[in-house]
């Protein structure tokens, strides 16, 4: 129940109110200016009703305080004919309204009420424009981000790709871009699935529209169809407004249903009918609203195992999947790991106004083997913590974290292999020598030692043959 505090010192006055209100309200009650300042202090209330005339100071003090915080309640000034102006003054001062006594209940109710709504309305407005500005404001700094990432001369609106499997994703997704075709994006989790919907929108013909990613996993089952389509007043408890949803705010542009294998069925029913008609419904309304906005989604799950369990309906996938882009786990692209890392320890570092870490060409060859099982975003935050905690240093294979000097393999069964210290040993050289061209005294570089440390590792590896 929303709270309301009573301010009079007539006790049959404060009584009369209390009892009139105290079944739609919880009610508190004050009998002079100072306790209800004092309960301003301690307590936070929805509305405020206060006589003008009181002994001691006035209900303008009561006023004051009220509107000076940041939870300000809603304001009624209870004053005698004989007041008015006094009354209209508080109204300039910040009162929401006054009532002349003797009061009408009835008219007290309304007006509280009204003002009340007026009030809840106002708020979420609010919070809808704040959430606007938070959206907006995140997209420019994705875009800002992505642009300042752009260090490789391979990269592709901020995604960097210089593997063939990325190249091949980036020219799919640049022509499926020219079309107004559904795409899903697959692929594991920090992959960049959501770099990849954005190459799409930037590459297409509404890339002067919004661009508005929906993470549906993030928003709970009865709240994702209001979020998707909008509401209209008064459809169900709390809509005391119409609110359009993410569909029609990114009309003319492109929506981006993230994890789309989260959605519960009845969504699915209703993405479904906009997927066949391009028009949906509000809740809580029989009108078809048309609305021009390309579909983009991106899923971690296998939607045809989904399809064949019963747990996501056949015909919205084949919908879904016109066009669908595979994005590869960063283990099956390690020619890219080199071009990443660098372009992310030059944007942390960048950012957090640090000089730069390097990594040594052995330590490197470490990282390029690591099978990074979180994918880019591991390696991001991989990144983020070089460039903060060893700032201007050079980092070596001593300076790594076990898992990457020992990484864990898939072996044969799906269980896991671990590398010995001399496989481990082994696979650096093959990797150095293969990346030298045979030629030891650069592969000794590479590694960070001396060609005749390199040579008595071999000769120890030939003497001694895993």
């Amino acid at each position: 129940m929303q709270s309301v505090l009573i301010v009079d010192d007539e006790k049959n006055t404060r009584d009369g109110l209390s009892k009139a209100l105290c079944d739609d309200f919880d009610v508190f009650a004050a009998s002079n200016a100072d306790e209800a300042i004092r309960m301003l202090d301690a307590e936070n209330f929805d509305a405020v009703i206060t006589d003008l005339r009181m002994s001691g100071k006035t209900g303008m003090s009561v006023i004051d305080k009220a509107i000076s915080l940041d939870h300000k309640p809603v304001c009624i000034m209870l004053t005698a004919y004989g007041n008015v102006e006094m009354a209209v003054e508080a109204m300039k001062r910040g009162a929401d309204d006054f009532i002349c006594k003797p009061v009408d209940i009835d008219k007290l109710e309304g007006t509280l009420t009204a003002l009340l709504k007026k009030r809840e309305a106002q708020k979420l407005e609010r919070s809808e424009k704040n959430e606007r500005h938070i959206q907006t404001l995140r997209s420019k700094n994705i875009e800002t981000a992505n642009a300042q990432l752009c260090t490789s001369k391979n990269d592709f609106g901020g995604i960097i790709a210089d593997s063939p499997a990325m190249k091949k994703v980036i020219e799919t997704a640049t022509i499926a871009a020219k079309s107004k075709a559904t795409v899903l994006i697959t692929g594991e989790t920090g992959t960049g699935k959501e770099l990849i919907a954005r190459l799409i929108h930037a590459a297409s013909p509404r890339r002067n529209g919004v661009f508005l990613p929906v993470h549906c996993a993030a928003i709970p089952d009865n709240l994702l169809e209001s979020e998707l389509f909008g509401y209209e007043k008064g459809a169900f408890t709390g809509a005391i407004s119409r609110r359009i949803g993410r569909f029609e705010a990114a009309d003319g542009g492109t929506i981006f249903l993230d994890e789309i294998g989260e959605i519960d069925a009845p969504t699915q029913v209703k993405l479904l009918r906009f997927l066949e008609t391009k028009t949906f419904q509000r809740i809580g309304s029989n009108e078809p609203i048309s609305v021009d906005a390309r579909i983009v989604c991106a899923t971690n799950r296998d939607l045809r195992r989904m399809v064949e369990s019963g747990e996501f309906r056949e015909d919205l996938y084949y919908r879904l999947n016109v066009v669908e882009i595979k994005v590869p786990p960063l283990r099956e692209h390690p020619q890219d790991i080199p071009a990443l890392l660098e372009a992310y320890t030059n944007f942390y570092a960048v950012e957090n106004g640090l000089e730069r870490a390097k990594i040594t060409p052995a330590a490197l060859v470490l990282l390029q083997r690591y099978p990074w099982p979180g994918n880019i975003r591991q390696l991001r935050n991989f990144c983020e913590n070089l460039a903060v905690m060893h700032a201007g240093q050079e980092i070596s294979e001593g300076d790594l974290d076990e898992k990457f000097i020992r990484p864990e393999e898939p072996a044969e069964g799906g269980g896991q292999k671990t590398y010995s210290k001399k496989e481990n040993e082994l696979k650096l050289i093959e990797e150095a020598l293969a990346s030298a061209g045979g030629n030891k005294t650069k592969a000794a570089q590479m590694l960070g030692i001396s060609r005749r440390t390199l040579h008595r590792k071999i000769h120890d590896i030939n003497q001694n043959p895993l």
